[in-house]
């Protein structure tokens, strides 16, 4: 595919079109198609500057807001800080915004929470009536769900004012959960004339970035709002569903729109070089034709991909690459080593990361669960939570001697030390007596350089009362040792439920596990490692980009780099999933192919680990995304 005469002002008119859509008077709703390095928040922050010479006297008068919805934290800091933090732009997270929405609505969440609550136990006593009274691990587990879910039922009369952090765990009894908030802001949305009013009021203009990644049932509700309001509202969606990553973002976002939205497109990528352009361009061609141009003073750049037969030595095969592109590109920082910034190493799946630093064990049965992986991955989850922002800060501080640090972190999630606990109690010392014998108890388990299983953590905090325990573990916190024999000997149970509790059941397997995973989960969430994933990096950008594929390794059910390149039969599911026009697993492999490639700037080296390097090499060149020197066996 030849790339059309670059022009770097190519894309100019697009914010002029976005800008008209903002106005008060004839408000337009929009879908901004915006590829890989397409400029999308340099085109949000220009449109917003115009838009606050404009109306910025008008908005500030009025207190009304425009409300700009990012997907993380570091993207609220980078817009914030170049709209020079004008208090007319909301810029916030999905979750911070929906909170925002519903905070003051008390009574309507209790309302909704009563509800959903109730709906909880009732089938969970269905199915807890259909397992014949067997003393197995699901039944006892099942029996917790409900005694824990009663009691926040029972409790919800007592509270006063709901309590949510955006990026906490949120595990008082007044504390709402990441999924509860965003549930009750979509429905609240969707349902209640006097939410639409009240959001139109304060924020006329909504504007949502990563929209395909936005949770489908939050989408939902602004369409339905924007289909009430369309004549008072600006609902504007920057996306590119080629980037849509997380399973429960909304399929084909940017298809039956209605006919008066405005959908403008980006055709400019300002980040690579022209050879990756061309990659790119040519990974999506067949899925909905996009294609982008590279800016005038861009070099040609690299692109290789090296296929390796599976069996050899990773580490050494990657060395290698490193070398080879060091020679190919005349670029020494190639092969300053594989450990350093100088080359990003990009993953298919946390899967690969989590095998290669050592927290696989862990990760893998959360990540099998659809309700649970998003939050394992965005750092939502508030079972990983507990441990990763209460106990190994706490364990760190212990190591360390440090005892402000440790009073610190007790003070501010300890039960023994809440203000009301300390006020029933009338006795502050007799607490700090308890919380002091609670943490000997705790970092006991450390003793002799043991490193405990996660469950005795989880336990032992239950019996002490240190901590508050998430909801998803307390069916395994509260177990006596009797149930938890019987929990641990799963495999020998002759009658096992017919219902079973997979989430149930998937944290029994993470939390066999050592607590040193813990720590290496956590150092790979913060970006303390030297790995990426495809996932991962979406919105960031390097010079030299590494993207290993390896089925074997990252062990995906989801993805498939085998099939992708055609050395692997696409199962009975990919072709009825293909002839009903749904979504398969090469869909999803491209999608995350693309991401990863996109991220490079200069030069792009892909290493593809394979059974069949000779199928490999020809459907490579056959897909047209290769040329044949641009491809080496290793």
């Amino acid at each position: 595919m030849n790339l059309e005469t670059p022009n770097n002002d190519a894309d100019n008119y697009v914010d002029k079109e976005i800008y008209n859509c903002l106005n008060l008077e004839n408000p337009k709703s929009f879908f901004l198609f915006a590829g890989a390095g397409s400029g999308k928040t340099r085109s949000l922050v220009n449109v917003l500057i115009d838009f606050k010479s404009e109306y910025g006297k008008q908005f500030r008068l009025n207190r009304k807001k425009v409300a700009i919805i990012t997907y993380t934290n570091a993207a609220c800091d980078e817009i914030i800080h170049r709209l020079k933090y004008d208090p007319i732009f909301s810029v916030s997270t999905i979750h911070s915004y929906a909170w925002e929405l519903i905070k003051n609505f008390n009574q309507d969440i209790k309302k909704w929470l009563k509800i959903n609550l109730f709906s909880e136990i009732s089938k969970l006593e269905d199915e807890q009536s259909k397992s014949r009274n067997l003393q197995n691990k699901t039944s006892i587990d099942r029996a917790k769900k409900i005694e824990s879910k009663s009691k926040r039922l029972k409790n919800l009369d007592n509270i006063i004012q709901f309590r949510y952090n955006p990026n906490g765990d949120n595990i008082s009894k007044d504390s709402l959960n990441h999924s509860e908030v965003v549930s009750i802001a979509a429905d609240f949305i969707k349902s209640k004339p006097l939410m639409q009013d009240l959001l139109v009021c304060k924020f006329p203009i909504v504007l949502i970035d990563e929209s395909q990644d936005t949770k489908k049932e939050l989408i939902d509700a602004f369409f339905e709002l924007q289909k009430n309001k369309k004549d008072s509202f600006s609902l504007g969606l920057f996306g590119d569903t080629m980037q849509r990553i997380y399973s429960d973002g909304k399929e084909n976002l940017e298809q039956g729109l209605p006919q008066d939205w405005i959908k403008p497109v980006k055709r400019m990528n300002h980040r690579s070089n022209k050879r990756i352009i061309t990659l790119i361009n040519n990974i999506r061609q067949n899925v909905d034709g996009q294609k982008q141009n590279p800016r005038t003073e861009k070099e040609q750049g690299f692109v290789r991909l090296f296929i390796c037969q599976r069996g050899q030595n990773k580490q050494e095969i990657e060395t290698l690459v490193t070398r080879k592109m060091s020679d190919i590109t005349q670029d020494s920082l190639w092969n300053s080593s594989i450990d350093k910034a100088d080359v990003k190493t990009l993953i298919l799946e946390h899967h690969m990361a989590a095998r290669r630093m050592g927290f696989l064990d862990f990760f893998e049965p959360l990540y099998k669960e659809d309700k649970l992986s998003t939050g394992l991955l965005d750092g939502t989850l508030s079972g990983a939570n507990f441990f990763t922002k209460i106990i190994l800060p706490l364990v760190d501080a212990n190591e360390t001697d440090d005892k402000f640090a440790i009073a610190r972190i007790v003070k501010k999630n300890s039960i023994y030390l809440k203000r009301d606990e300390i006020f029933k109690n009338y006795e502050q010392i007799e607490n700090i007596k308890k919380a002091n014998k609670a943490l000997s108890e705790l970092f006991s388990l450390w003793n002799e350089n043991n490193d405990p299983l996660l469950v005795d953590i989880l336990q032992n905090i239950s019996n002490s009362g240190l901590f508050p325990i998430p909801d998803s573990l307390i069916p395994i916190a509260k177990r006596t040792k009797s149930e938890q024999i019987i929990a641990d000997n799963l495999e020998n149970n002759e009658e096992e439920d017919e219902i079973t509790d997979n989430i149930i059941d998937a944290w029994d397997l993470a939390l066999s596990n050592p607590f040193s995973q813990i720590r290496q989960y956590n150092n790979y969430l913060s970006e303390e490692s030297k790995f990426g994933t495809h996932q991962g990096v979406k919105g960031l950008e390097y010079p030299r980009v590494m993207v290993i594929l390896d089925d074997e390794e990252s062990r995906g059910f989801l993805f498939s780099y085998d099939k992708l390149f055609g050395s692997k039969e696409l199962s009975v599911t990919d072709k009825k999933n293909m002839e009903e026009g749904k979504e398969t697993g090469n869909d999803r492999t491209r999608r995350l192919f693309y991401v990863a490639c996109s991220r490079a700037e200069e030069s792009l080296a892909i290493v593809a680990y394979s059974d069949s390097p000779e199928i490999v090499t020809k459907n490579a060149l056959q897909f047209g995304w290769f040329e044949e020197n641009e491809i080496i066996i290793v």
